[in-house]
């Protein structure tokens, strides 16, 4: 089947050009109309009956849905945001932001009215209270992120998706450490608000956490931590009381990394030789933290350019509903290394270097997020 991806790439101009000539909406030059028609009667491409009908009302602006809430790590949405007004714009389409916690409400505004030709949203949960209107408005809609525990749901709810496959992020986690020989790992989490809420992402990572642990015959202890420097100390020292055979942290909490790096320092424990780390986060976060960290990438950029791609498609009237999980890659880094030989890797022992405190050194309280 010819896509209108097809006759953009054939006659050398973008979709939207190829889009607007379809619709008139905007005028065009005519040798520029002239090669798309050619295209078009070459590659034998037949335009969706329904889009066409919707491009004739079309606003050339896409919204996009990002409740600030607590908990949420803003600088990964503000990129997330940035990728999709850049991608939008090179489509022909600008961004309208809607930062409320409307919820539903927001959907229905959106749906009612001629604010927007489209629909992106943002910070999915599984059991979103959104889903409905989306699954029942005319108006296309794209979610980055997955309102289920599988892909598999998603597609059978007639949703359209774009995420990062967080379940294999926290399986390969567990994965590296476990080829590394730790069998005593812990997971600092996101803000418990955020499993509160019952967020898609946070809880796949966790489901893949412990399934990969399950396998590979590894502890696995859970706490979620805000990030702050006290709030770490507290978590990493339940951490070694209940578990004294911890020799390796997962992080999936941007805002916890410098805190618990600094504490660690602070302690006295040596990364990776006596604790490895590692992070599921942003490449930047991961590169210029004082321990440049091995970390699954949350590629915030890609997920906001396929999202913006996928919603093009659809008003195009050629691209079905589906689910598209990005595939997780680890790089291994300095705050990975072999289990410690010796009581430290056996569970029940008790883990080398002081004893943890909450007490924050003066320098760190200065350090990322304030503290």
């Amino acid at each position: 089947m010819v896509t209108l991806a097809d006759v953009a790439r054939h006659a050398g101009v973008s979709a939207s050009t190829v889009s607007y000539v379809l619709s008139g909406k905007r005028s065009i030059s005519a040798p520029t109309r002239e090669r798309i028609q050619h295209s078009i009667d070459t590659l034998g491409y037949r335009p969706h009956a329904g889009a066409r009908a919707l491009a004739s009302s079309r606003t050339d602006v896409l919204a996009l849905m990002m409740p600030l809430r607590t908990g949420l790590y803003v600088p990964v949405m503000m990129e997330i945001a940035m990728s999709v007004t850049t991608t939008a714009r090179s489509h022909g389409y600008d961004v309208l932001l809607l930062t409320g916690e409307e919820g539903p409400e927001a959907v229905r505004r959106v749906e009612g009215s001629a604010i927007a030709d489209a629909m992106i949203v943002m910070d999915v949960g599984l059991d979103d209270p959104r889903l409905p209107c989306l699954q029942e408005a005319e108006r296309p809609a794209v979610l980055i992120g997955l309102p289920t525990e599988t892909a598999e749901a998603a597609d059978t709810a007639g949703l359209d998706c774009v995420d990062l496959d967080f379940e294999s992020a926290g399986a390969r986690c567990v994965e590296h450490l476990a080829g590394l020989g730790h069998t005593g790992v812990a997971v600092l989490g996101e803000p418990p608000a955020v499993y509160e809420r019952g967020t898609g992402f946070a809880a796949r990572t966790l489901t893949g956490l412990r399934a990969a642990a399950a396998t590979h015959g590894v502890g696995l202890l859970h706490r979620p931590v805000d990030g702050t420097y006290a709030a770490v100390a507290a978590a990493v020292t339940r951490v070694f009381e209940e578990r004294p055979g911890t020799t390796a942290l997962v992080v999936q909490n941007e805002a916890a990394v410098e805190p618990l790096l600094a504490l660690l320092r602070h302690q006295g424990r040596a990364v990776p030789e006596d604790v490895s780390v590692v992070a599921i986060c942003p490449d930047q976060v991961a590169v210029h933290a004082s321990v440049p960290l091995t970390a699954v990438a949350v590629p915030a950029r890609e997920m906001g350019r396929r999202a913006v791609e996928r919603l093009v498609g659809r008003l195009a009237g050629e691209a079905p509903r589906g689910t598209e999980l990005i595939p997780p890659l680890l790089t291994a880094r300095a705050s990975t290394g072999t289990a410690p030989s010796g009581p430290a890797s056996t569970a029940g022992s008790a883990l080398p270097g002081p004893r943890v405190s909450v007490s924050a050194p003066t320098e760190d309280r200065r350090g990322r997020g304030g503290h």
